[in-house]
């Protein structure tokens, strides 16, 4: 069969993608090779130990709740405090953050009830209050849903003894997988959102967070205006990671992986995480949203093969696209990432990226995303709830340091 100037060119550009998978994989073995000179790094700057305060909002009870609470008041580490804030009284996790308390009384633990400020985003509003009450400099900054082994401490602030670096983050991995909607979400993240994550770094470094582990400090947060200055505004983790870089500071992505417990069990579910964390991305970074579309290898390799149907295109573009992918899932989870169960979810990749296509394409028809069963408007990159906000309950405590 002939080729025409037309499909040469549409060939063309459907070969985009593989310039991307090729630096994701570039980008990959690289970071995951300088994991032994980090460990090395860690070791000499193990003897910094300054005393920490972990600071954890909570909204709701996640699935094992106790023991990813619990684990943060086993850690091996010489002074350190825990702050938990929640919406009010009625919260369902309190009774469980209660019981945290009277089984650990040698941690020092302190819930606070209400964030005491009106805000669009409940999260960071507690965070401003988090922030305020802490009795330390150093902070660590976890969601709710991590569960961490007793080194975590030792291990995401030894950077920080660095006065060039400002923040550390870290990858984070399934504590199970469930259903294959679990399964799903997993080669997702393995196959799209790390590479993506791995090939910023290589390209321009590391200018954001991850939401379930920051560590930082207060004064880092404070030279932005801290929490409060963006209390209105999504995505949260992204914007202090970018906020500490653009001081001049580095932020550390750590070779260090924690572990999350799935909160979601429904493809629905699944598809509004997935849709909400699109939507916020399209409307702060745009053309980073656009381009997204050459990192969509299935559908360009589906519309070379529609174009010019012969089995070398197939063969180049959809042998190359399932070779590409299946190694470069495997290189970030088997090991990168030291994941069991990765070999045989690589059937599920074209299953995700189909799925990603298609919510990725949905974004541009989305104004408004569904956070904790709260729809918002997003308008000039602030958060605007659709149904009038409740009255922020007045600030306390109710547990005392001890």
């Amino acid at each position: 069969m002939t080729t025409t100037l037309t499909q040469t060119l549409f060939l063309g550009i459907a070969a985009i993608p593989f310039i991307y998978f090729f630096l994701a994989l570039v980008s990959s073995l690289l970071f995951f090779l300088q994991a032994p000179a980090e460990a090395t790094e860690a070791n000499e700057e193990s003897a910094f130990l300054p005393p920490i305060s972990n600071l954890k909002p909570v909204r709701g009870l996640d699935p094992d709740a106790y023991e990813n609470f619990a684990s943060f008041c086993r850690q091996d580490y010489p002074n350190y405090e825990i702050l938990f804030c929640v919406g009010d009284t009625s919260d369902p996790a309190l009774p469980v953050l209660q019981r945290i308390v009277r089984d650990f009384p040698n941690t020092q633990i302190r819930i606070l009830i209400g964030s005491g400020r009106q805000a669009a985003n409940d999260k960071v509003a507690k965070l401003a209050r988090l922030t305020e009450e802490a009795s330390y400099e150093h902070l660590v900054i976890s969601d709710s849903d991590v569960r961490v082994e007793p080194d975590y401490l030792r291990k995401v602030i030894a950077p920080l003894a660095n006065p060039r670096v400002g923040a550390t983050t870290c990858l984070y991995v399934p504590t199970e997988e469930n259903s294959w909607v679990q399964r799903l979400q997993d080669v997702g993240m393995l196959s799209d959102f790390y590479p993506g994550i791995l090939v910023a770094k290589q390209l321009e470094g590391i200018k954001f967070a991850l939401g379930p582990t920051i560590a930082t400090t207060r004064t880092r947060l404070q030279a932005f205006g801290g929490y409060a200055s963006i209390e209105n505004r999504p995505a949260d983790d992204l914007l202090v990671g970018r906020l500490i870089a653009e001081q001049g500071y580095e932020v550390e992505l750590l070779h260090y992986p924690i572990s999350t417990v799935p909160d979601y069990q429904s493809l629905k579910e699944l598809v509004y995480k997935r849709l909400r964390w699109l939507t916020v991305m399209r409307h702060m970074r745009p053309w980073g949203h656009i381009g997204m579309i050459f990192t969509l290898g299935l559908p360009w390799a589906l519309l070379a093969i529609a174009v010019h149907p012969t089995r070398e295109v197939a063969a180049a573009y959809l042998g190359g696209y399932m070779v590409f992918r299946a190694v470069l899932t495997a290189l970030i989870g088997a090991w990168g990432l030291k994941q069991r169960g990765v070999w045989a979810n690589l059937l599920l990749v074209p299953a995700w990226d189909a799925f990603a296509t298609m919510v990725w394409l949905a974004s541009f028809t989305r104004r408004t995303i569904r956070w904790r069963g709260q729809d918002y408007l997003i308008k000039d990159g602030e958060l605007v709830p659709i149904a009038p906000a409740e009255s922020a309950p007045k600030a306390t405590a109710v547990s005392g340091l001890r």
